[in-house]
């Protein structure tokens, strides 16, 4: 798992999964803590997700929602993009193709 390269691109990298997701979270909540107005994280370099990553992602879309903020996801992988969709979550998340699409939308 990467810091953020800007204030608004959570990079993460490897396998998103139960032994990552402290880490994860508190990441979420220190980057939440400063209310973006948008959040994109970049999935170009994740190879799996779990469910625990899952959960994450969704607590912070959801944090980031209540006050107003949107989260986006960005450049996932063909197989991390098969998990979200097998998990019936594509309609959930914003999803762009790349980091530069999301950094884009209004």
């Amino acid at each position: 798992m990467s810091l953020p390269q800007a204030a608004n691109v959570l990079p993460l990298e490897g396998e998103i999964d139960l032994h990552v997701a402290p880490e994860l979270t508190r990441t979420f909540a220190k980057i939440i803590e400063s209310r973006p107005s948008r959040l994109v994280v970049d999935l170009s370099a994740v190879k799996y997700i779990d469910s625990s990553g899952l959960a994450i992602l969704i607590r912070a879309v959801q944090d980031v929602e209540s006050y107003g903020g949107r989260l986006m996801i960005a450049a996932a992988r063909k197989n991390v993009r098969f998990i979200i969709d097998r998990a019936k979550l594509s309609e959930f998340f914003i999803t762009f193709p790349h980091v530069d699409a999301a950094l884009a939308a209004v």
